[in-house]
């Protein structure tokens, strides 16, 4: 895989971002949300009603588009690119479609071990270019304003949604396969392992400034099994990815491992080696501070349910959080992905309020 690195990129204006996730002062507590260009906004639903999802996400015009909407509207730290988790099982040959009012579903989920063997792992990240390329164009639309944040899904949480069909509320069949196939889900486990690999080691070399990995379905399985099949292998997808940077003498990205469920291991993902550690709004911020210590930086992580209620108390709570995480080695975010009917205005009110709070800090910190 080559790609030009030499792409003449804007000089970054906004780093509060990768200072704050390298441990460093910053000016202010950045904010970003998960899920940040998406249904809430009207201007990504008029994209939508005339582009289906994934034509989205495979058109880098128009996933450059839906990406800088949130930046019009809101004083925000990050950009995130828009994409999917599910891209990754699309490029190893599943299909998948978008339905309305159901969410992602697979036509052909894997429903016994010997289904694996079509998965199509030669060339997945080169199927997946689309996604770079439009890391590439965005950097520079970006004009430095701030970072450009990459991403993907974690191992457990793509086999998952493969062999469920789609988003699940019990993850039953997966974790059954866990019982009854536990040897073939390691070997799927790892392959997806090394597609995510390839596929951080093209967004990185395509602009992206910081990477997420989305084990969104930590929840679904106790501490043990979180050990056995989430630990080993975003632990594996860190450090390949940095060994295979550093023998390329390419700078290494700051990386967030994001859990949801995953509270109860905080410990331990602070030992798989990524510099910020997300936590989810079932997370104590006093808590998880404890839990990783004073070397990772945590992100989160307000209810995304609370953006319903009314100004004064969104205020109120979000002022709460910030102040139990503090200033040092904190990104601001929600505890899960913003949800389509969030008002506009209680963004507004989240990122005003986090800036505000984190003026007063740092200016009590000064005197």
């Amino acid at each position: 895989m080559t790609l030009d690195l030499n792409k003449d990129f804007p000089v970054l204006k906004n780093d509060n971002l990768l200072r704050a996730a390298r441990g460093e002062d910053v000016d202010r507590i950045p904010v970003w949300v998960m899920r940040q260009a998406g249904r809430y906004l009207p201007e990504y639903q008029e994209v939508r009603k005339q582009n289906d999802f994934f034509t989205i996400c495979r058109t880098p015009e128009l996933a450059c588009e839906v990406t800088m909407q949130p930046l019009r509207r809101f004083d925000l730290d990050a950009s995130i690119i828009f994409s999917d988790i599910l891209v990754i099982p699309q490029a190893l040959g599943m299909n998948v479609e978008m339905v309305p009012g159901k969410g992602p579903v697979f036509t052909e989920p894997l429903v016994t071990p010997s289904d694996t063997v079509k998965l199509n792992a030669t060339g997945a990240v080169d199927r997946l270019k689309y996604v770079g390329d439009a890391i590439t164009m965005m950097r520079h639309k970006l004009e430095g304003n701030v970072p450009l944040i990459g991403f993907s899904g974690a191992p457990w949480t793509l086999m998952g949604y493969m062999i469920e069909g789609g988003g699940s509320k019990t993850m039953s069949k997966a974790k059954g396969w866990l019982t009854k196939h536990n040897e073939v889900c390691h070997k799927l486990l790892s392959l997806l392992t090394d597609v995510i690999v390839d596929y951080f080691e093209m967004q990185v070399k395509a602009g992206a400034q910081l990477i997420q990995l989305f084990e969104s379905s930590a929840d679904y399985i106790d501490k043990e099994q979180f050990a056995e099949v989430s630990l080993p292998y975003v632990r594996r997808v860190r450090d390949q990815l940095r060994k295979r940077l550093q023998d390329q003498s390419i700078e290494p990205v700051p990386m967030i491992l994001f859990a949801k469920g995953g509270g109860h291991s905080l410990s331990e993902q602070a030992q798989c080696g990524y510099e910020v550690i997300g936590v989810d709004y079932n997370v104590d911020p006093i808590e998880a501070r404890k839990a990783v210590g004073p070397n990772v930086t945590l992100q989160g992580n307000l209810n995304p349910a609370d953006m319903y209620l009314p100004e004064a108390e969104l205020r109120a709570l979000t002022n709460q959080m910030v102040r139990k995480f503090g200033m040092k080695r904190y990104i601001a975010n929600l505890g899960h992905g913003i949800t389509p009917q969030t008002p506009i205005d209680s963004m507004l009110t989240f990122v005003n309020t986090i800036h505000n709070v984190s003026q007063e800090l740092r200016f009590n910190a000064g005197n």
